[in-house]
């Protein structure tokens, strides 16, 4: 299922392999979630971190606001064709797609919900996986579904690294469960755990 996660964390070798971006998806639970993962991330973060979290399309969003009272990171709703920068935070907008193409180039789509829903974790990590192959990583939390399971199928065929939050630990647990269904998640871990994971996979070793 998930690695051991009292293994040390390793990242990939060689500074043209070294972790490039990180995708996070939640939904039912996930405000909650999302603000303790990203609370834990210093100034400095060395990437960008792209964030799906379903919503309600009938609503304006605040949620770049909200998420940003807890974190230190910049936080902002994702432009078209806007550069993914290191040590911000890009939420997708309510009803749109959120991909990433090559050298981090951001887009929004309004094609199809996916698995009912739009933005789809799924087609974030896809795109992921495609614009940075093993230097992508992928971290299902709290939600409702199985978005997000496909996507992270795609993220670990391209050599990346995969992140659930475990389910028993979820307040909604489908969406952290349909991934780690999969068989491909690296780190099934309690949610207070991830942020010390993602950051010993992402920051430079002599940090």
């Amino acid at each position: 299922m998930g690695a051991d996660v009292t293994r040390e964390v390793s990242r990939p070798e060689g500074s043209d392999e070294r972790y490039a971006v990180v995708a996070v998806a939640a939904s039912a639970g996930g405000i909650t979630a999302l603000g303790v993962l990203l609370g834990a991330l210093p100034v400095g973060f060395p990437v960008p971190v792209l964030v799906v979290q379903h919503l309600d399309p009938r609503h304006e969003t605040v949620i770049a606001h909200v998420l940003g009272r807890g974190t230190r990171l910049p936080v902002k709703l994702a432009e078209a064709g806007e550069l993914a920068r290191p040590g911000t935070i890009y939420v997708a907008p309510p009803n749109r797609h959120l991909l990433v193409g090559a050298a981090g180039l951001l887009a929004l789509s309004d094609s199809e919900l996916v698995h009912f829903v739009r933005p789809s974790a799924d087609l974030l990590f896809e795109s992921a996986a495609g614009a940075y192959g093993p230097r992508a990583i992928a971290c299902v939390l709290s939600g409702t579904g199985k978005d997000g399971s496909t996507g992270v199928t795609a993220v670990k065929s391209r050599g990346g690294t995969v992140i659930a939050q475990d389910p028993a630990s979820a307040e909604f647990n489908g969406m952290p469960q349909a991934a780690v269904g999969t068989g491909v998640v690296d780190f099934v871990l309690p949610l207070e755990e991830i942020p010390a994971v993602i950051r010993g996979l992402v920051e430079p070793a002599d940090r």
